[in-house]
């Protein structure tokens, strides 16, 4: 008889992962492998206290190896994780032997700035960089130097090559003259190569090979060689690489702030106060104030501040922030609101049911946050790549420098140029950028558009899907189930059998169960006394009634139990599907259960549930689940994108069929167990590469965890199932499947185009240096600041995709 079974969430698993820069340490949340699901348990929830550092300017992965390095040496460390694509530190450490004052100082020491805390009283006052302003970068003190130092580069250009009349000595300091554009070209070094040195400091102090120390390295080598050598001036390239570096940073920042920006729009959906009833008056209030308990007034249009129950009044909610669903839900007293979601027409007086920082939306965000420490297989892989990358270019670019001259005589200046030029390309910042920037996109968009992706592993893996496993009840139907018919047998009348099966299924959580007890009490029938009540999964239930041993179940249970279904005595006349099949039975007045009874209602779609007792079947009632309006186009968008979908249910065969057929479904799996669906699953990753599974995710919680992408339905204010898929559907649309298949193939396709692009650019650059075709400022702009641009664009693209949009808006190449 069901559909589904109850079973237990999947195990724990606490993993832990390679840094930037392969630096080794612990991630808060980290799915190394999306194929095997595995719900996680945040590490810093385990070990003793944990605190979230906000460090803005820490956007890049060197700048996060730099942090790296520095924590590790504070004492009483248990885990830590760095996150540049939103700028912050989470650590958790024993408390006994460290405080957060520490991470503070290590951070610091590391040439970053901690501008807020979750451990406020570390810090001693909000500092200028805590802002959420995007323009703010541009109108920032490195701005501000950066663009003195291009007016000093543009007038030593002018004196060099335009006024060359004024480029006389105008400075002799210590035997070492300086024309007026060197003294201009110096100044340049100076407003621009200031942050750059500063950075390169600390990266020498942390042991870290990035591109501050490189850079600093370049400009320190060219002033060195023109001091050095009165021929070779240099000063130039110095500045102009000063000047263009520094206006790369500010672009990287600009960029990785639109990224930063797409999960700001999730934090801000939430309102900052609350109107609260207390004693007899509306206070206002800050929403963390606010109790479990209290009375929240909202009126129309303004946001719903907590998640709660409606004990007031009556609206239309839109509730597009949590679920993406456009069209305002209905709310009356009793119905759950969920926080961020807008009152759109009525006054509202809502219980609040949970604390401001544990309400749906708020798990929403920091699942969002977590899921940058899930790193996909080609993250890891442009990691791994990069700590080779970086070594061995800086080792080409010594070659670069010293050979020629060396071996063939060739010019100091010109190679020590070309030496400086690869330094710059041996950074490989939009190379390793290529793939976080663009599953962050990818994670929120899906967010606002209410799809729930807990790590960019399984965007990438929903992404290489070939197979979707889909759950009958409650996800290809509405999981609202009815009773059809009630067919009474052998002397018995329909009040007789409701009462039985009421009294059978009162005691059971499944969806028929419950539907039958709704029809039962609507129909104003009697309960009668049980005891002995047991479940037989998959199978029906049992119990006793007022004394005698009852069951219901499926027509296999009650053959097992042995008893004779192929004729059963009718009652009435009157009853149509009766007076039909009787003319098909040789005697007069019975039905063949079996043969005919049973599979006529299967064949429609219904699920038949016999109820009896040892002696005798009582009767026959028929329950039915409509079916979702959007399931057969939500079927057949898949199957145009090349995706296999497969139907698996617990009911028979014959209303499996029935539902297949309607909604488009060849492949179906019928009278399955959870077990059985489990089997199912890894039968598909037999003959596919990857298969998700979409369900309850709870009681599909076997299979979901079986499939290498676990997809929850309907997960909005339900916490297991939010824990237990790696994907939560949060509102109980089909249709976004087409959408979270879309998105994710297409952020594999951005991240490939992203990959392969900014590597093409670099060893472009690279084969064009020694030919003397790439200066130092192209290689600065073109392949660091051009391509650090062009990947974080290239993965903003992803927030254009909605759910229900035309093909002809796929992003491919």
């Amino acid at each position: 008889m069901s559909d589904q079974a109850d079973s237990p969430p999947p195990d724990i698993e606490d993993t832990s992962n390679e840094s930037i820069n392969g630096h080794d340490h612990s991630h808060d949340h980290n799915h190394d492998h999306p194929d095997g699901h595995k719900d996680t348990q945040s590490q810093t929830e385990v070990n003793g206290h944990s605190v979230t550092f906000d460090v803005p300017e820490m956007d890049c992965p060197s700048c996060a190896g730099k942090v790296e390095k520095s924590i590790q040496s504070v004492d009483g460390i248990e885990s830590f994780d760095t996150r540049p694509t939103s700028g912050t530190v989470v650590v958790a450490y024993d408390s006994s032997r460290s405080d957060s004052s520490s991470f503070v100082h290590a951070i610091e020491s590391a040439g970053y700035e901690v501008t807020g805390s979750s451990a406020a009283d570390d810090l001693d006052s909000p500092t200028e960089g805590d802002t959420d302003d995007r323009s703010s970068v541009w109108r920032s003190l490195r701005a501000k130097k950066t663009a003195v130092s291009g007016v000093f580069l543009g007038l030593g250009l002018l004196v060099e090559w335009a006024l060359t009349g004024l480029n006389g000595e105008v400075a002799n300091v210590l035997g070492v003259i300086f024309s007026l554009s060197e003294v201009f070209f110096l100044a340049g070094i100076g407003f621009g190569g200031q942050e750059i040195l500063r950075n390169g400091y600390y990266s020498a102090r942390n042991r870290n090979l990035d591109i501050d120390f490189l850079m600093s390295v370049a400009i320190i080598s060219a002033i060195v060689a023109s001091l050095l050598s009165p021929a070779t001036s240099l000063y130039f390239e110095a500045a102009t690489l000063a000047f263009l570096f520094s206006i790369s940073e500010l672009l990287e920042r600009y960029s990785m702030d639109r990224t930063r920006n797409s999960l700001r729009e999730l934090m801000d959906l939430s309102p900052d106060e609350a109107t609260v009833k207390r004693d007899g008056e509306e206070v206002t209030i800050p929403v963390d104030e606010v109790s479990v308990g209290d009375i929240v007034v909202v009126r129309p249009g303004e946001k719903i501040p907590m998640d709660g129950e409606v004990r007031e009044g009556e609206t239309a909610v839109n509730e597009a922030p949590i679920t993406g669903e456009s069209v305002p839900i209905d709310k009356i007293p009793g119905d759950e609101v969920f926080a961020g979601t807008i009152n759109e027409t009525g006054y509202l007086e809502i219980e609040v049911t949970s604390e401001a920082g544990d309400n749906t939306l708020s798990r929403i965000v920091d699942l969002v946050e977590d899921a940058q420490s899930n790193k996909t297989e080609r993250e890891q892989f442009v990691e791994r790549f990069a700590d080779i990358y970086t070594p061995l270019m800086v080792a080409v670019a010594i070659l670069v420098a010293v050979v020629p001259p060396l071996v063939f005589s060739a010019n100091w200046t010109q190679w020590f140029v070309y030496g400086i030029t690869m330094l710059v390309l041996a950074c490989p910042c939009a190379f390793v950028i290529s793939t976080p920037v663009s599953v962050v996109s990818g994670i929120t968009s899906a967010a606002k558009n209410g799809v729930l992706i807990k790590g960019g592993n399984y965007l990438e893996a929903m992404g290489d899907v070939e197979a979707i496993a889909v759950d009958k009840t409650g996800t290809l139907t509405k999981g609202e189930l009815t009773v059809t018919d009630i067919i009474p047998l052998n002397g018995h009348s329909e009040e007789d059998v409701l009462q039985c099966a009421r009294g059978l299924e009162t005691r059971s959580e499944h969806p028929i169960g419950e539907a039958i007890v709704a029809h039962a009490e609507g129909k104003n029938v009697p309960s009668r006394e049980v005891t002995d009540f047991e479940s037989r999964t998959g199978k029906g239930v049992q119990a006793t009634l007022d004394g005698v041993p009852h069951y219901a179940g499926k027509l296999g249970f009650f053959e097992d139990l042995g008893f004779d279904l192929e004729h059963a005595h009718v009652v009435g006349p009157e009853n149509e599907l009766s007076s039909e099949v009787r003319e098909l039975c040789d005697r007069q007045g019975c039905l063949n259960l079996v043969e005919d009874t049973v599979p006529r209602l299967e064949n429609e779609g219904k699920t038949v549930v016999l109820v009896g007792t040892e002696d005798e079947v009582e009767g026959i009632i028929a329950v039915a689940d409509d079916i979702r309006p959007d399931a057969k186009q939500t079927v057949d968008r898949l199957q145009d994108l090349g995706v296999e979908v497969v139907m698996l249910t617990g009911d028979n065969k014959r209303t499996a069929r029935a539902i297949a057929d309607e909604v488009g479904v060849e492949d179906f799996r019928a009278e399955l167990l959870p077990e059985d669906k489990v089997n199912a699953v890894e039968e598909l990753l037999e003959s596919y590469d990857g298969v998700a599974m979409v369900g309850d995710g709870i009681n599909d919680a076997p299979a979901l965890a079986t499939a290498t992408v676990g997809i929850a339905m309907g997960a909005a204010g339900t916490d297991t199932a939010l824990e237990t898929a790696d994907i939560a559907l949060m509102g109980d649309d089909l249709s976004k499947l087409p959408y979270l298949y879309e998105l994710s193939h297409d952020a594999n396709s951005v991240i490939r185009q992203n990959i392969w692009a900014s590597l093409g650019v670099k060893a472009l650059l690279a084969v064009g240096v020694p030919l003397g075709y790439v200066s130092v400022a192209l290689a600065v702009l073109i392949g660091d600041a051009g391509m650090t641009v062009g990947v974080t664009g290239n993965a903003m693209r992803l927030s254009r995709i909605r759910p229900n949009r035309s093909q002809e808006n796929d992003i491919e190449g």
